[in-house]
């Protein structure tokens, strides 16, 4: 496919769905990863149940390249996007109805499977499309503005959302009741946004089926053969695989360690402080450390930036560290922790993001981006899995040490890799 024989959007209206496609991305992503940790932390699910339950939520991230040949053979990416936009808003609703149920934990579990499943495969038409609707040279000029709003889902989630559900619980006296709260409002917004894409997204003419070429099953397996194919793909696979090895495991203890009591080395928050300093500062520093990241990824090239980058990303969970070790009392200290942290994550995983690009260049971009995309899930999901067991069995301090350890194998991944030296570069 000639992305280059594109024809050139008006600028006007590609502001009007990139950022409404990328926050809606966002969202679901940040509810199963992130809103349901807070959530099951406050239902008093255990940290290992917690870490282990929640990271198998990645798994459909992990697999989605094995069905992403279907959303390029079948039917348009515009038309997939929609309606999975509409599957999703009943996703949150089911999880509403499920939440006051004997069974929660396993009922909640299962919808939010289903959330996954359906947000990864979203996840695949949109950033198809995105590819689809705009010439490369503006795919370089708004991929900051789909990151920043993403971003901003992820503020919406875990900022106003996870402080709306502390607010609420203490209204309503009711756990419970705060949390089918957030999900019903999240069921309504979510389909009151894909019924304006209805009718907002551009209908681009690249927009089409592949063609099958006669046998589906063949057609399939060459997608996934030509990205095996791609030179240096055992650096790029170790890559894509250990570049973030501590940061998964940090993440999913994150929450669980700001709410903790401090008599067992958590921070003690409350879920509306945790909304504040972790949920909003913190990732409005990570959205910050993210456009800069791009913006001298643009100045200097993905090759001489990549270890400064992995550098700033990995050097400030050493704030994990001293943060357990010290336990302070002062919002302005944690939070102030928690910008230094997460403005290095944002920075840094950008020249990760960047690579993905990178790799994904050439025939079927759309599905190789995807199976990129799916070992980065893997990446998360399988150091995240024993994360709460082992907090659990080396309590917080250690554990935060071990995180510090784990930032080795990153940087040997990241000797492994060529890129072009002016790839990144703005022309």
């Amino acid at each position: 496919m000639n992305t280059a024989a594109t024809p050139t959007p008006d600028a006007s209206h590609v502001w009007r769905w990139i950022p409404t496609l990328y926050f809606n991305q966002g969202i679901p992503y940040v509810v199963v990863m992130t809103l349901s940790v807070v959530m099951y932390k406050n239902l008093k699910i255990s940290n290992t149940e917690i870490a282990l339950y929640t990271s198998w939520l990645y798994l459909p991230w992990v697999l989605k390249p094995l069905w992403a040949p279907v959303v390029d053979l079948f039917r348009t990416k515009r038309l997939w996007i929609v309606s999975l936009q509409f599957v999703l808003g009943l996703a949150f609703a089911l999880v509403a109805l499920t939440l006051p149920a004997p069974h929660f934990f396993q009922l909640t579990l299962a919808v939010l499977w289903l959330m996954a499943f359906s947000s990864a495969t979203h996840d695949i038409a949109a950033d198809g499309f995105y590819l689809l609707a705009l010439p490369p040279h503006q795919q370089a000029a708004f991929v900051g503005v789909r990151s920043t709003f993403y971003r901003l889902a992820m503020i919406a989630g875990q900022g106003g959302l996870v402080y709306l559900a502390g607010s609420l619980e203490k209204t309503t006296g009711s756990v419970v009741q705060a949390w089918t709260l957030v999900f019903g409002l999240l069921a309504g917004g979510f389909t009151a946004v894909a019924g304006y894409h209805f009718f907002v997204l551009p209908r681009p003419a690249a927009d089409r089926p592949a063609p099958a070429g006669g046998n589906f099953l063949a057609n399939f397996a060459a997608v996934f053969a030509a990205f095996f194919r791609k030179p240096g793909i055992g650096a790029t696979l170790a890559f894509l695989l250990l570049y973030r090895f501590a940061e998964a495991q940090a993440l999913k203890l994150v929450t669980p360690f700001l709410l903790d009591p401090r008599e067992v080395g958590g921070l003690g928050l409350t879920t509306q402080q945790v909304g504040i300093v972790y949920g909003t500062v913190g990732v409005i520093a990570l959205v910050l450390g993210g456009l800069l990241g791009g913006w001298v990824i643009s100045l200097f090239g993905l090759k001489r930036l990549l270890w400064p980058m992995i550098c700033i990303m990995n050097l400030p969970n050493l704030v994990f560290l001293i943060l357990s070790l010290t336990q302070p009392v002062s919002l302005w200290a944690i939070g102030t922790g928690l910008v230094v942290e997460q403005f290095g994550y944002g920075f840094g995983f950008t020249a990760y993001m960047i690579y993905m690009i990178y790799v994904a260049r050439g025939e079927h971009q759309t599905a190789h981006y995807a199976l990129c995309t799916g070992f980065m899930a893997l990446g998360m999901m399988l150091p995240g899995m024993p994360a709460g067991w082992l907090q659990d069995h080396l309590g917080y301090v250690r554990f935060f040490v071990w995180v510090m350890v784990a930032t080795i194998p990153s940087f040997a991944a990241a000797a492994l890799i060529k890129v072009d030296p002016e790839f990144g570069k703005k022309t």
